[in-house]
C-alpha cells in the first residue's frame, strides 16, 4: 500500500470547480472515470496510470513556482471520451511548490518514487523541462539503472546558460553517482545544436536522432521508447502552428506525429514514467496546446490498453522465429503474433526491441545499426 500521509504532505488536491466549473461529463468521458484526489485520496491499489501535476516553472527564470500548466491540461483531458476502460486512471493532484526550486525538486522526488515502488506507471504533467530532474531523481532514490529518452528540439547540456532548465542534462547524465545505462535524444533541431555537443554525446555512445530523421521513419522510434523506462518530452518539440504556446521554433512534430510517439511510450510494458514539460498557459491560443498535451496523454492511455495484450518473450508459441546469419553471427529475430512487434537477439542471448527494418537489414547480410551500438554498449 502507498504511504498516503507521506504523500499527501507534498501533494495539492484538485480543485473540481476550478477545474470544471458548472460543466457536467457525461459518464462515458475520462473525467468521469479517472479517480480524482479532490476529498479523498484515490486508492491506487488497481490504478494503471496515475496523473501528477507540477506547476513549477522557476526553472525557466520566470520566477513562476506554481503555474497553471496541469489545470489547463486536465481541464481538456477529462473532456475526452474514455475508450479504454480497462486501464484504469487515477489523479492525484498537484505537488506543493517548495520555498526552493531544489525544493520542488525534492517533493516530486519523493512521490515519484512512492509511485515506483508501487510499480505504477505514472504520467507528469507540468511545468518547467528541468522537472525531468525530479523524474529521474525517484530512480535514482530506487538506485534503479535505467535507459532514459527526452524528446525535445534542444539537447539542455547548455554549460553557459545558469537557466535550469537548458543546462539540466548536464546534472543528469554526468551527476555522480549516475544510473543511467543508456540516453536517446529524440527530434533535435540540428540548427540549435554545437556540433562539438554531438561528437560528445556520440563518443559517450548515447543516440541523437534529427528531427527529419524521426519525422521520415518514425516507426523507428518505437523500438528506442519500448526499450526506455522513463521518457520526458519538451513541447518545444512540436512546431508552434500545432503547439501556439510555443514560440521557440515554426518546426518540430506535427500534432500526429507527437501523439504517434506519446503512444510508443505507452505500448511500452518498461517505460515506467512519461513527462510532458515546457506548456505556458500566457502564450497558449485558445487552449490548443492544453488540447494537445491532452491528446497526448490520451494516446499514451491508449497504448497502454495495447502492451496488455502482448505475450512474454518466454513464451515462443506467441511468436515467428527467423533465423539469419550477418557478419559471420547466427543471429534470432522474434515477431510478436499479436502486435507485430520486433525483437533480435544479442551474442550475450539478450533479446532487444528493433523493427522490421533491422530484420530487412540482417536479412541481406548487413548489420542492423541498432545491433551495433548495441554492441558497443555491452
Amino acid at each position: 500500500m502507498i504511504d498516503a500521509l507521506l504523500v499527501q504532505d507534498f501533494l495539492q488536491p484538485i480543485d473540481r470547480i476550478q477545474l470544471m466549473g458548472d460543466e457536467e461529463l457525461n459518464e462515458a468521458q475520462l473525467g468521469s472515470c479517472i479517480q480524482s484526489y479532490t476529498d479523498q485520496f484515490p486508492d491506487l491499489e488497481l490504478a494503471d496510470v496515475v496523473l501528477l501535476g507540477i506547476g513549477e516553472e522557476r526553472g525557466t527564470g520566470n520566477g513562476v513556482s506554481a503555474g497553471a500548466a496541469p489545470v489547463a491540461i486536465r481541464k481538456k483531458l477529462y473532456q475526452l471520451y474514455n475508450w479504454h476502460k480497462e486501464v484504469l486512471v487515477a489523479d492525484i493532484g498537484d505537488v506543493q511548490s517548495g520555498a526552493t526550486l531544489q525544493d520542488t525538486y525534492a517533493a516530486a522526488k519523493t512521490v515519484i518514487a512512492e509511485l515506483l515502488h508501487l510499480k505504477k506507471a505514472v504520467v507528469i504533467i507540468g511545468g518547467s523541462h528541468d522537472l525531468t530532474l525530479a523524474q529521474y531523481g525517484a530512480y535514482v532514490q530506487h538506485q534503479q539503472i535505467i535507459e532514459a529518452s527526452c524528446i525535445d528540439a534542444l539537447i539542455d547540456l547548455g554549460t553557459g546558460s545558469s537557466i535550469r532548465s537548458e543546462n539540466f542534462l548536464m546534472e543528469m547524465l554526468t551527476g555522480d553517482p549516475n544510473y543511467i545505462r543508456q540516453y536517446n535524444h529524440v527530434g533535435f533541431q540540428i540548427y540549435y545544436a554545437h556540433p562539438n555537443m554531438l561528437q560528445t554525446m556520440d563518443k559517450l555512445r548515447f543516440d541523437c536522432f534529427r528531427l527529419g530523421v524521426v519525422k521520415d521513419k518514425i516507426e523507428e522510434m518505437e523500438p528506442v521508447l519500448r526499450s526506455s523506462d522513463m521518457v520526458s518530452i519538451d513541447m518545444a518539440s512540436i512546431a508552434s502552428a500545432y503547439a501556439p504556446s510555443n514560440r521557440f521554433s515554426p518546426n518540430g512534430f506535427n500534432g500526429e506525429e507527437i501523439c504517434t510517439l506519446t503512444r510508443f511510450a505507452g505500448l511500452s510494458d518498461r517505460v515506467s514514467t512519461l513527462g510532458i514539460y515546457g506548456y505556458n498557459t500566457r502564450t497558449d491560443k485558445d487552449e490548443l496546446t492544453a488540447m494537445q498535451a491532452a491528446q497526448m496523454i490520451w494516446y499514451y492511455i491508449d497504448g497502454k490498453s495495447k502492451s496488455k495484450t502482448e505475450a512474454q518473450l518466454s513464451n515462443r508459441n506467441a511468436f515467428n522465429e527467423y533465423h539469419t546469419l550477418f557478419a559471420d553471427v547466427d543471429t534470432l529475430f522474434l515477431q510478436s503474433k499479436k502486435t507485430g512487434r520486433w525483437w533480435m537477439q544479442l551474442p550475450n542471448q539478450k533479446f532487444i526491441p528493433c523493427s522490421a527494418a533491422d530484420y530487412r537489414s540482417a536479412s541481406l547480410n548487413e548489420i542492423p545499426e541498432r545491433w551495433l551500438r548495441a554492441q558497443e554498449r555491452e
